[in-house]
């Protein structure tokens, strides 16, 4: 089993940054491809940013690229977002997930490989 907690959601005037963390626990944390993924209300879970293990390649939503960062710490066990220029459009809940398994980046982009999930800790842009 994994467990996967996020942390450091908050509210942020529009322009500003946050950065969240998703501590993982439970499995050995470097076998993972580890994603970012966001709810907004009345919309679909979207992906945000995703990691592959070792830190190697990272891949990001287009919506993001250039303001968003993901990284991760292995011996802290531990991925990180950081995210800058926030808008009021990335308002949502932020999740962290864990794919256990080899996908394509294609499928990573998707909730589907994704075999863990963190309770998601709430992001708010003001305008």
């Amino acid at each position: 089993q994994v467990q996967l907690v996020e942390s450091g959601g908050g509210l942020v005037q529009a322009g500003g940054s946050l950065r969240l963390s998703c501590a993982a626990s439970g499995r050995t944390f470097s076998s993972y491809a580890m994603g970012w993924f966001r709810q907004a209300p009345g919309k679909e879970r979207e992906f945000v940013a995703g990691i592959r293990w070792g830190g190697g390649t990272t891949y990001y939503t287009d919506s993001v690229k250039g303001r968003f960062t993901i990284s991760r710490d292995n011996t802290e066990n531990t991925v990180y977002l950081q995210m800058n220029s926030l808008k009021p459009e990335d308002t949502a809940v932020y999740y962290c997930a864990a794919s256990l398994k080899f996908y394509p980046v294609v499928v990573l982009r998707t909730p589907v490989p994704y075999d863990y999930w963190g309770q998601g800790t709430q992001v708010t842009v003001s305008s």
